[in-house]
């Protein structure tokens, strides 16, 4: 898909900035297809004109930008989703990431949202003004910086499953945990198994980034 191709709509509930990124991207050879004022109009516009790119507030009416990408990114619909937010956390930013979104960027740094949309068309993610491949590291480099007081929680997870969830977010594969551990592959898929029904998740990367938020890759011990 060539970028300047793509089909855009806008969601910001502030018609001035609506009106300059409108003018922006079109000089730029962009299709903007729509505008919403609030999430809930960012859904349904979404839904019934399919863009390929939804460039989204996260403080709008109607349903805050983080539910709009709950959303979204739950339905079949293939849009790609790009925060775009004059002011956003580390927290919010390991929250958007997680929930589905493809692209972050402060609308001070409007000048690179070309390149933003660019990269996530090509299924890259797009996060502190460069383009990322593995987002499981952007989100364990950003978790690591957090000075997040909260004490780690376990969801009914057994030293052995946290265990499993540490091992997980190293990126190791079922056989090498199984040789740490010394035991079978068959038991490693169970305890993951347990794990993903504990916390619901459905795959490695979901659980890597659950893990990281809700520091359950943290301390914990070997018990068999």
């Amino acid at each position: 898909m060539v970028a300047t191709a793509a089909r855009i709509l806008l969601a910001d509930d502030d018609p001035i900035t609506r009106g300059f990124l409108r003018q922006l991207l079109e000089e730029a050879g962009f299709q903007i297809i729509g505008e919403a004022a609030d999430g809930l109009e960012a859904v349904q516009l979404t839904t019934q004109l399919h863009p390929d790119v939804l460039l989204l507030d996260l403080l709008m009416p109607n349903s805050p930008g983080m539910d709009t990408i709950r959303e979204l990114a739950s339905s079949p619909l293939p849009v790609r989703i790009v925060v775009l937010s004059s002011s956003i956390s580390k927290e919010q930013i390991v929250q958007a990431l997680q929930l589905g979104a493809r692209g972050i960027l402060q609308k001070g740094s409007v000048d690179e949202l070309g390149k933003a949309i660019a990269a996530v068309l090509e299924g890259q993610y797009w996060i502190g003004g460069k383009s990322i491949g593995n987002v499981v590291q952007v989100i364990t480099e950003l978790s690591a910086t957090l000075a997040d007081a909260r004490p780690a929680r376990s969801y009914g997870l057994t030293p052995r499953e946290l265990e499993m969830v540490r091992f997980v977010t190293q990126g190791c594969s079922n056989r090498e945990i199984a040789n740490q551990l010394n035991i079978s592959e068959e038991t490693v898929k169970r305890h993951l198994a347990n794990v993903f029904d504990k916390v619901g998740m459905s795959n490695r990367v979901e659980l890597t980034l659950f893990a990281l938020e809700h520091r359950l890759a943290v301390g914990g011990s070997r018990s068999a």
